[in-house]
């Protein structure tokens, strides 16, 4: 391998590990996404350049904040040639470019939390703030993000540029907010992080089935919130002890071959018992300050699961338990079919299809892989083998991970 070729491998690293940082900084600097988009890609070409031959510099992060910067002033400069508006603008970035530089290299580490506060301003639409933010935080695409909300690429994609336009055009600050407002805003920042660990649990596209990057990145983002917290938040601890519940399997959760492997046959030796046990402290609090909410009861749901020595020998009345409760304070087509599902392991599959059956009419279960995948499977254990095979069918149909895809193929050939 040539040095060129060892240089642009750890550029390739670096942008895959720092790039949401920078861009992070960048929009702070700039005041502006699509110039901080463009800076940043600016910033990277220029890196490719310069860097094979001047060698990786030290900080190669507040490099690329730097280059970016100046990218982008050059860039308002060459529009500003009959525009005094962006002249002014390019000028006034220059001049406090010379001055902050160092100044701001410092806070590059709080920026990304600062982006998804901003993201996740009340002047946003719900929807709106979770996409911006999966988007210029994370970095996922649009089509991840039309996943993850079981919506339309196009209908994702046109929210996040009206919500880039309304911060531009109402000058949302870019800050971490304090007191009442803080609160106010804190349930659409723990939606957000929650969907970037979903993302990594199980990655919505790509041969990449689990991206432990953005996992561990939503646990950093949690841990990062709560600790701003003048005090202890329940539903902040819940929803970091249940992805640290869920984490903590990732050694178990594919084979060596990256196929999928269901929680029932995991080798729950495994399983990161720290983790475990800091989740249930976590749980502990988040229920006994009487303030919990649906990501706490999701976490003692995957606490039940991570104490039980098999599938067998799971407390399922206790898990559908906590589902009843879970749907009185989230009531959602995807809540009522986990506890379905919960109800085919405590029951028996005959009375899980009874609970499924009513829930199929739901037009957004209708067209989700999972909901066709569950009924599949409780046909299988009744030894119904062409019902269960035309739900496996219908929910491969509907899945799009390749793996996921794979795993009801191969249901399908164990069907005959």
């Amino acid at each position: 391998m040539t040095v060129r070729d060892d240089t642009e491998q750890r550029i390739q690293h670096i942008f895959t590990t720092e790039s949401r940082r920078v861009l992070a900084t960048l929009i702070r600097l700039l005041g502006d996404f699509d110039l901080a988009e463009d800076a940043l890609q600016e910033a990277f070409i220029a890196a490719l350049r310069q860097w094979p031959g001047e060698g990786v510099p030290d900080n190669p992060r507040a490099w690329l904040v730097s280059a970016g910067r100046f990218k982008a002033i050059d860039q308002l400069r060459r529009r500003a040639r009959h525009d005094q508006i962006l002249h002014e603008q390019a000028e006034q970035l220059a001049a406090r470019a010379v001055v902050e530089l160092e100044v701001e290299n410092l806070a590059i580490d709080d920026d990304r939390l600062r982006l998804i506060f901003t993201c996740c301003h009340p002047g946003l639409a719900r929807d709106a703030q979770v996409a911006l933010t999966l988007r210029e935080v994370c970095g996922l695409t649009t089509e991840e993000i039309a996943r993850a909300f079981l919506k339309k690429a196009p209908t994702v994609a046109q929210r996040i540029v009206r919500a880039k336009a309304k911060i531009r055009d109402a000058r949302i600050p870019y800050e971490v907010p304090e007191g009442d407002e803080l609160y106010e805003r804190l349930q659409s920042v723990l939606q957000v992080i929650y969907l970037v660990f979903n993302e990594g649990y199980l990655a919505s596209s790509g041969d990449q089935v689990l991206r432990h990057d953005l996992s561990e990145e939503a646990i950093r983002l949690a841990e990062l919130v709560l600790s701003l917290l003048p005090s202890p938040e329940p539903e902040c601890q819940g929803l970091l002890a249940l992805m640290l519940l869920h984490h903590a399997r990732r050694a178990t959760r594919t084979t060596a071959q990256g196929e999928l492997v269901l929680l029932e046959h995991q080798d729950r030796s495994l399983w990161d018992r720290a983790e475990i046990a800091r989740a249930d402290e976590l749980v502990r609090h988040a229920l006994q300050s009487q303030r919990f909410g649906p990501y706490t009861l999701q976490a003692a749901i995957a606490a039940v699961h991570a104490h039980a020595p098999s599938s067998e020998a799971t407390d399922w009345a206790e898990i559908v338990g906590l589902y009843d409760l879970l749907l009185t304070m989230m009531p959602s087509p995807i809540v009522a079919l986990n506890r379905a599902v919960a109800v085919a392991m405590r029951d028996g599959p005959e009375i899980g299809l009874q609970a499924l059956a009513p829930l199929m009419e739901d037009a957004t279960l209708h067209d989700y892989h999972l909901a066709h995948a569950a009924r599949a499977d409780m046909h299988r254990r009744l030894g119904q083998r062409e019902l269960a095979r035309s739900a496996y069918q219908a929910a491969l149909e509907r899945a799009s991970q390749p793996a996921e895809q794979r795993f009801l193929r191969q249901r399908l050939v164990e069907l005959g």
